[in-house]
């Protein structure tokens, strides 16, 4: 019965409503903030459909307004199981975020430190070469990359190291 459903067909970007003003709250992981259309029900019991045109990758405060009904429902990115990549130098730090970016991995870039899913493949890379990694349970808001939301896609998960004759494009 989604029709008799509140629905959440706009994104208000975090920074650009006042969330204390929201109707309820959404907690999300990562692939579930990547969506098109699917039924939440928030934090206080509120049912609604996102029914947006296009998927969009929600991010820690944005708002989902409500039609008919109104309001906005906040959207909170969910801690779950990640892995934090440190190095010892920014210099190191910025050649990991490399060779992750060069498999299109997902990667929450901070000032001082990386954050990726757990996949021991890379971790084992990462390893050897020299990064300090720890597991830590933390909201992953991981960068959009160069082709919009492309590695932000549920499931696309390729670790094909690209060799330096290995040129690889997207449409």
């Amino acid at each position: 019965m989604t029709d008799e459903l509140p629905r959440a067909a706009r994104v208000l970007p975090a920074g650009h409503w006042i969330e204390r003003t929201a109707k309820d709250v959404v907690v999300l992981d990562f692939d579930d903030r990547f969506r098109r259309r699917r039924r939440y029900v928030g934090q206080r019991g509120l049912a609604f459909l996102l029914d947006l045109e296009d998927a969009v990758a929600l991010r820690d405060g944005d708002g989902l307004l409500l039609e008919g009904v109104g309001g906005v429902i906040l959207v909170r990115a969910a801690p779950e199981p990640l892995v934090e990549v440190r190095a010892g130098t920014p210099e190191r730090l910025a050649r990991l975020a490399w060779h992750l970016g060069n498999r299109h991995l997902p990667t929450e870039i901070g000032v001082d430190r990386l954050l990726i899913r757990d996949d021991h493949v890379i971790v084992e890379m990462l390893k050897g070469l020299g990064a300090v990694l720890r597991r830590v349970d933390a909201p992953f808001d991981p960068e959009g990359g160069a082709y919009g939301e492309h590695n932000r896609q549920p499931g696309h998960h390729h670790h094909h190291p690209h060799g330096d004759d290995d040129h690889h494009h997207h449409p």
